[in-house]
C-alpha cells in the first residue's frame, strides 16, 4: 500500500472484505472505539457490528482473560469475524499520569501500563485468530500509538506508555510473522489513530489543529484498513497509511 498524499476520503465502503463477515470493535465505550462502532454499523459492508466494553454484555476487562474469550465466542456465534479492531488504551487516569522522568518510574504503574496496553490486547488476539476465516480478507487491527516506536522517539519521557505500546507492536507482528504461511490473507497490524479529541489524548495535544474528532479518526482508520493487503500484515501504520518506523 502506497501511503497517499493527503488524508484518505472520511468515507469508505470497505469494499475489499468479503460480504459474508461481521465487525468486532473491542474498547467500544471509548471516544474512537464508539465511533468505529458507529461507522462500522452504517457500513452494508458487514452483516453485523459488536461492540464491548466494560458495560457491555457481556462486559470485558482487559486484566480477565475469561471475560475476553466470552465476548469473542459470543461475536462468533453471530458470524465469521472479518473484521476486529481493538480499540483499547490507557495513559492517564487520577491515579496515573505518564512519567516525565526516569526518576518517576514506579513498578506498580509500569505492571498497570503493560496490563492494559500490551497484555489485554495480546489476551483478545490469542482468542480472536484461530476464528479467523482461512479464506477472504480478514483483519485483526489494534490502536497502537506514534510514541511507541522506538525509532520515532525524539522527545523522551511517557515511559510505561512508550514501552507498553512498543510491547504491543511487537506482539502483533511477532503473530504475524507465525500465522502468515496458514492464513495468507489474514492481516494482523497496528495503527496510530493521531491526536483525537477524547480523555485520552487531546490533554497532551501540542498543536490543537491537528486534533480530529473521533469520528474523522474512524473514517482514516478505516480508510486505511481498507486499502491494506496481505503483504502488508504485521505492520505498524498510520491513519495516513504511512509506515511508521518501529
Amino acid at each position: 500500500m502506497n501511503p497517499p498524499v493527503a488524508a484518505p476520503a472520511l468515507a469508505t465502503a470497505l469494499a475489499s472484505f468479503p460480504a459474508d463477515g461481521i465487525a468486532v470493535v473491542f474498547g467500544a465505550g471509548g471516544g474512537i472505539g464508539g465511533a468505529l462502532l458507529a461507522r462500522l454499523r452504517a457500513e452494508p459492508a458487514f452483516q453485523a457490528a459488536i461492540g464491548f466494553g466494560r458495560t457491555t454484555l457481556p462486559p470485558i476487562d482487559l486484566e480477565d482473560e475469561a471475560s475476553l474469550a466470552r465476548a469473542v465466542a459470543q461475536a462468533a456465534e453471530v458470524g465469521p469475524l472479518r473484521l476486529v479492531i481493538d480499540a483499547t488504551g490507557f495513559l492517564h487516569d487520577a491515579r496515573q499520569r505518564p512519567e516525565r522522568s526516569w526518576r518517576d518510574l514506579d513498578a506498580a504503574a509500569l505492571a498497570r501500563a503493560f496490563a492494559i496496553n500490551a497484555t489485554g490486547p495480546a489476551l483478545i488476539m490469542k482468542h480472536v485468530l484461530p476464528r479467523l476465516p482461512r479464506t477472504g480478507k480478514a483483519v485483526f487491527a489494534t490502536l497502537s500509538a506514534r510514541v511507541g516506536s522506538i525509532g520515532d522517539n525524539r522527545l523522551g519521557g511517557w515511559y510505561g506508555y512508550r514501552a507498553s505500546k512498543a510491547a504491543l507492536n511487537q506482539i502483533v507482528r511477532t503473530a504475524a510473522i507465525e500465522q502468515r504461511r496458514r492464513w495468507a490473507e489474514a492481516l494482523r497490524v497496528a495503527l496510530h489513530p493521531g491526536t483525537v479529541e477524547t480523555p485520552l489524548s487531546s490533554p497532551f495535544a501540542r498543536d490543537r489543529l491537528m486534533i480530529q474528532t473521533p469520528s474523522e479518526a474512524a473514517a482514516r482508520l478505516l480508510g486505511v484498513i481498507d486499502a491494506l493487503g496481505p503483504g502488508e500484515s504485521g505492520g505498524f501504520f498510520d491513519h495516513y497509511g504511512a509506515v511508521i518506523p518501529w
